[in-house]
């Protein structure tokens, strides 16, 4: 992304996308239980408070009502249809690793399998978006954890904080290329969760080949563990990469997530925050998913920068918008031309 003198005036920057995670797979509802849904009155009433607080688009996953994370579609497409009519003008983002919490004391943490996710693809009614990782990485969530960050929680238990040191990403390029063809004929963009360049760099080569054809939404993860630690230099590094077409929202882990969501905000960038991604405010005190956004919203306004309805948020993503080939879907995007026959020396933009 290129900033040119006038690119921190607010007044030139798009609308802020706030993106809400209110769900958080991750954690047991006693971990908080102020906070953490559990029955779907609960999911939808957590969803009507942040988008009137400000958020425009849902990050979901959904739980049974034991309280572990549900792996049944059947709860997705009740929760789907609940969410269709209590927050029409939110962006409904499917989290595409459906849940990743541990079964029970000990288990391993995570994905299901490959042909249990592209069911994604076939959700009734169909989100706008499901979130697609690139490339089989390493998720080592506790990483970047404190002691302050898991007191208290689920997390202080060996078997649970074990299982989730080792969790991995499973996305391999047959199953991308696979899931990205189901998701776009059935109607829905994929929002790419990217834990570095390496991986910007592959779906780069995804568009160049045609896998893909549409427009650009791209989460920085930054929460280390074999994504990118949330430092400001691999953070304006991997938004230099970033093509000027895009879309790009920056996220982070526990008490990073309000330093790199305040940058994001200046920057013209967009935001994401929620229970998912941090249970903290001031050291030792929890604060809330709905608080959370509150927060980004003030900070929003101190700026002078607007935040998007949904009708804006869906602009910025281009909802609803594919294009007819890799040449176009470049172009749309801002990357580079591929090379002509023949052609020597450096590509360049028309």
């Amino acid at each position: 992304m290129h900033f040119l003198d006038d690119s921190l005036f607010p007044e030139n920057q798009e609308p802020l996308v706030i993106t809400a995670a209110p769900y958080g797979p991750e954690w047991e509802p006693a971990d908080f239980p102020e906070d953490i849904p559990v029955t779907l009155d609960q999911h939808v009433q957590a969803a009507v408070d942040c988008y009137n607080a400000g958020a425009t688009v849902l990050h979901i996953h959904v739980r049974e009502l034991d309280g572990r994370g549900s792996k049944r579609l059947s709860m997705f497409n009740q929760l789907l249809a609940r969410l269709r009519d209590a927050v029409p003008e939110m962006i409904l983002q499917v989290g595409g690793s459906i849940s990743f919490s541990p079964e029970s004391e000990g288990d391993a943490a995570r994905w299901l399998s490959d042909d249990t996710r592209h069911l994604l693809a076939d959700l009734d009614p169909r989100p706008d978006q499901v979130t697609i990782a690139i490339n089989t990485n390493q998720m080592n969530v506790v990483e970047l954890m404190t002691a302050d960050d898991i007191r208290g929680t689920s997390f202080e238990r060996p078997a649970v904080y074990d299982a989730f040191r080792e969790m991995y990403v499973p996305a391999g390029p047959g199953w991308v290329d696979e899931h990205l063809r189901r998701l776009q004929a059935n109607g829905i963009q994929p929002h790419f969760q990217l834990a570095n360049i390496a991986q910007l760099e592959t779906v780069e080569r995804i568009i160049r080949r045609g896998v893909y054809t549409g427009p650009l939404n791209v989460t920085w993860v930054a929460i280390g563990g074999g994504f990118d630690g949330p430092g400001p230099y691999n953070m304006m590094e991997f938004v230099r990469r970033v093509p000027d077409g895009a879309s790009l929202t920056l996220e982070a882990l526990m008490r990073t997530v309000l330093p790199i969501n305040t940058i994001a905000i200046a920057l013209g960038l967009h935001a994401r925050c929620g229970n998912e991604d941090n249970l903290w405010g001031h050291r030792g005190e929890k604060i809330t998913t709905v608080r959370q956004v509150e927060q980004l919203v003030r900070i929003a306004g101190e700026l002078g920068r607007s935040v998007a309805g949904g009708k804006e948020a869906r602009e910025v993503y281009r909802l609803g918008e594919t294009y007819s080939s890799a040449e176009e879907t470049l172009a749309k995007l801002g990357f580079p031309p591929d090379r002509r026959p023949g052609q020597r020396g450096f590509t360049f933009h028309a």
